[in-house]
């Protein structure tokens, strides 16, 4: 007996009406807190904030960036702990210093990933509402603009108070001379970073050259899981300092 799957007409979360697209359900409600939480826990990752994860994040309330940045040191003792509280703190504090690329792709706005977020802070600006001053973007396409100018005109007052927390450009400034941190060659399985792409893209913005080869010319190979592969005894056997990539960008 085939039993019949009735499709849901509203969000579990916020009962607004659900949009079916192919074979897709979709809330389109902004304020919706599940996706509110998940867009939190985007930005928490992108930004790279170490011990933030889901969990704590549920337990401390937050359904929007600027949340974290307004919460004192010592709610996040009393609610993580002593030990952890401290130390995500002065994770989110680390973080108030980030090329404005990597902000602008943390927002979660629709269409505007790395590669959109790079374009357009090659044009020049110094913060996310600076965008709203010039008519078009070049280098994006229409409805990745449209998405991008909708959601800082609907966000402008929040994006303002959040930028008020963070220095832009000055990673960028310092780290995007090639070399100016020394040559770095990555082995092994990386702890914090999905691949070796998105670590060379972190460790070129601090200011290093990361290279495929390993050479007397290197100045770090970065090894974080311990493998003893043919780069790491040839780093033993030159004298390359073997680093995790939290000891190089401490």
């Amino acid at each position: 007996m085939t039993k019949e799957i009735k499709i849901p007409t509203t969000c579990p979360s916020c009962s607004s009406k659900l949009e079916q697209v192919n074979t897709q359900l979709f809330c389109r409600n902004s304020s919706c807190e599940a996706q509110s939480t998940k867009r939190v826990e985007a930005f928490v990752k992108k930004m790279r904030i170490k011990g933030l994860g889901p969990k704590s994040i549920e337990k401390l309330g937050f359904v929007r960036p600027i949340e974290i940045y307004d919460t004192l040191e010592e709610t996040y003792i009393e609610v993580l702990g002593e030990k952890i509280g401290q130390k995500v703190y002065e994770e989110i504090e680390n973080s108030c210093l980030i090329p404005l690329a990597t902000f602008l792709a943390a927002l979660s706005i629709p269409l505007i990933g790395d590669s959109a977020s790079k374009k357009i802070v090659a044009h020049g600006f110094a913060s996310t509402l600076d965008i709203l001053d010039v008519d078009y973007i070049d280098g994006i396409g229409p409805k990745a603009e449209e998405s991008l100018y909708s959601y800082l005109e609907e966000n402008k007052e929040e994006l303002q108070s959040l930028e008020s927390y963070f220095t832009f450009g000055l990673v960028a400034q310092t780290a995007v001379k090639p070399g100016s941190a020394g040559k770095v060659c990555i082995t092994g399985k990386l702890k914090e970073f999905a691949n070796r792409n998105a670590a060379k893209e972190f460790l070129e913005q601090h200011g290093y050259t990361v290279t495929s080869t390993l050479s007397g010319a290197t100045d770090y190979l970065v090894c974080e899981d311990g493998s003893n592969s043919s780069k790491t005894k040839k780093a033993e056997s030159l004298g390359v300092p073997i680093v995790s990539i939290d000891d190089l960008i401490g």
